[in-house]
């Protein structure tokens, strides 16, 4: 980008503008940050779900974790679009669990009027894991529309029906 300054800028002496340090910088290869932006979420909703015997790492193959371990300006071979289907299936298992935990939550939740969760959580006011879940399920080259169906047979299950229904 072509910089424009007044005159009276031209003769200033002292650090070099914020604007010049940015330009300076290496440009960052968007699908490595988008690759760790996965990551990131998956950790959030093992913590914020409290997800037992979920390993991370598991989530991804070799390409994918070799990746997480590079510069964010490099050009790395990320994972194409044929995967290894126990990898999968892993991540399948993965987002089942986090609708199952979002639903047992919802339904607890339910049950405990006195104290809700956004008490307990303000920063998450309106947060729906299971949409969560199902826009993860795109990076992770699962069907959204088997995740949506897997909420509503929970749904059922836990006897909230009149959200089963919507």
């Amino acid at each position: 980008p072509v910089l424009d300054t007044e005159d009276a800028w031209v003769s200033v002496e002292g650090p070099v503008s914020i604007v010049e340090l940015a330009l300076e910088q290496k440009r960052i290869h968007y699908p490595l940050v988008e690759h760790q932006f996965v990551l990131c979420t998956i950790l959030y909703a093992i913590m914020r779900l409290s997800l037992k015997g979920v390993k991370p790492l598991s989530l991804f193959d070799s390409k994918g974790k070799n990746a997480f371990f590079k510069d964010l300006t490099s050009i790395q071979l990320l994972p194409s679009g044929d995967m290894d289907p126990d990898v999968l299936s892993i991540r399948q298992q993965f987002l089942l669990k986090v609708v199952s935990a979002a639903v047992q939550a919802l339904c607890s939740s339910e049950k405990d009027r006195e104290v809700s969760e956004e008490d307990h959580f303000p920063f998450e006011k309106g947060k729906n894991w299971p949409t969560f879940a199902a826009d993860l399920a795109q990076y992770l080259q699962i069907s959204e529309d088997l995740v949506r169906r897997y909420y509503v047979c929970e749904l059922y299950s836990y006897g909230m029906d009149h959200l089963g229904e919507e």
